[in-house]
C-alpha cells in the first residue's frame, strides 16, 4: 500500500514516453495520492491513467475506511483530469482502451461487485459523450456507474404510472456532455441524477451546474447524502442509502410536483 510512490513513479515514466496505468483502491489512490496526483500529475498535464477500483458501496464488508464516495469530487477538481465512470463490464473495457490513446491524466472508476450487462459490443462510447439509453418526454434520470441499471428499473417502475423517463448514461463526469443535459433539460423540464457517491460534487453537481446556467430546470439528487459508508452486503448498503430504483422513482415523481408547481399551464 503505497499509492503516493505509485503516482510519482507513474509520473516519471509518463515523463519518459510511457503511457503508465496506476491501479489501486479508489478511496485510496485518489485520497492518499491526491498531492501526487494534482501536482505530479495534472500540473505537468502527464499522460498517466489512474484506475480507481472497488468505487462506491459496493466493497461492501470493507466498510466505510475502504469505500470510496468522495473521489469524483476529488478528481473533477483537478485541472486537466478527465473522469470516467463505466456502467458495466463492456464498457470498462471500451473506456481502458479509449483512455490509453486520450491526451492528458485519466480517472477511471471502477466497481467491485458484478453488474448487468446494459451496453452491447456494437455500442458507441466515445469520451465526452453521453448515451441515452431509453427516451422519454416527462422526466430526465442522469446516471453514471452502477447507478445506470437502477436508473434504467426505475424507469420501467415509472412507465407503469404513465410516466416516460429518460435515461442517459453519462459515462464521462469530465468533460460532461454539456449538449446532451441541456437537451435533456428542454425537452422534459426535470432532471433526476442518480449515483452510487457522495451527492456533494460528483455526477449531480456537474450537471446542476450545467443545468443552473443554461437551462434551469426542477432536479432531484440520488446519492449518498453527505455520510461515510459502512460495513455490509451491497444490496443492504443499496437500500439503507437509498439508491435502488424505488428511490429513483420517488424522487422522480417529487420533481414532477415541482415541475408542474414552477411552470404550471406553460407545460
Amino acid at each position: 500500500i503505497a499509492e503516493q510512490d505509485m503516482i510519482g513513479t507513474a509520473a516519471g515514466l509518463a515523463m519518459m514516453g510511457k503511457i503508465p496505468f496506476a491501479c489501486s483502491f479508489s478511496q485510496f489512490v485518489t485520497s492518499k495520492a491526491l498531492e501526487q496526483l494534482r501536482l505530479a500529475v495534472c500540473y505537468q498535464q502527464l499522460p498517466v491513467k489512474v484506475v480507481g477500483s472497488h468505487g462506491g458501496l459496493s466493497v461492501g464488508a470493507d466498510g466505510a475506511t475502504a469505500e470510496a464516495l468522495e473521489e469524483l469530487t476529488h478528481m473533477r477538481s483537478l485541472p486537466h483530469m478527465t473522469v470516467i465512470v463505466p456502467c458495466d463490464a463492456l464498457e470498462a473495457k471500451k473506456a481502458t482502451l479509449a483512455v490509453a490513446d486520450y491526451p492528458g491524466p485519466v480517472f477511471l472508476r471502477l466497481g467491485r461487485n458484478p453488474v448487468p450487462l446494459i451496453t452491447k459490443p456494437e455500442g458507441p462510447f466515445l469520451i465526452g459523450q453521453a448515451n441515452v439509453l431509453r427516451d422519454g418526454t416527462d422526466v430526465s434520470l442522469i446516471a453514471c456507474g452502477t447507478m445506470v441499471t437502477q436508473a434504467l428499473s426505475a424507469a420501467e417502475l415509472l412507465a407503469k404510472d404513465g410516466i416516460q423517463a429518460r435515461v442517459i448514461n453519462v459515462h464521462t463526469i469530465k468533460p460532461i456532455d454539456k449538449t446532451s443535459i441541456v437537451q435533456a433539460a428542454r425537452d422534459t423540464a426535470a432532471i433526476v441524477t442518480a449515483e452510487e457517491h457522495t451527492v456533494l460534487g460528483g455526477l449531480g453537481g456537474a450537471v446542476a451546474e450545467v443545468v443552473v446556467q443554461e437551462h434551469p430546470v426542477p432536479m432531484r439528487f440520488v446519492g449518498v447524502m453527505d455520510r461515510f459508508g459502512t460495513s455490509g452486503d451491497p444490496a443492504d448498503l443499496f437500500k439503507a442509502f437509498g439508491l435502488m430504483p424505488e428511490d429513483i422513482a420517488h424522487a422522480a415523481k417529487d420533481v414532477l410536483r415541482l415541475k408542474q408547481h414552477t411552470f404550471g399551464s406553460r407545460l
